[in-house]
């Protein structure tokens, strides 16, 4: 069984018991989390598609942890132009981990 949900502006394929970092919640470690925002759930063979979501659909999952990534450099340069800018970002993020996924 599986399910693709939407946060964060970014669709995950997720399945019961998988542990997956997305975007920032405003949640505490060890919170309970649904999503809503579901546009696909597979059983086997039965497919249910949503039209653009799935009516009843749920994922309900928990928070592990709240952290941020790697650090991510960003360089411009123009050669002989004496032109060089550096600069760095650290993307939030909340690792949620799927309880169990309630269809139509």
């Amino acid at each position: 069984m599986y399910a693709v949900i939407k946060t964060g502006g970014k669709q995950h394929k997720v399945t019961p018991g998988e542990q997956l970092k997305i975007e920032s919640l405003n949640a505490e470690v060890g919170a309970q989390v649904s999503f809503d925002e579901v546009l696909l759930i597979a059983d086997g063979d039965n497919l249910i598609v949503g039209a653009p979501l799935v009516v009843g659909g749920k994922v309900n999952a928990e928070v592990v942890a709240n952290g941020r990534g790697d650090k991510i450099r960003i360089i411009k340069h123009r050669r002989r132009k004496h032109y060089h800018k550096e600069q760095g970002h650290r993307q939030n993020f909340t690792e949620v981990k799927i309880l169990g996924i309630v269809g139509a």
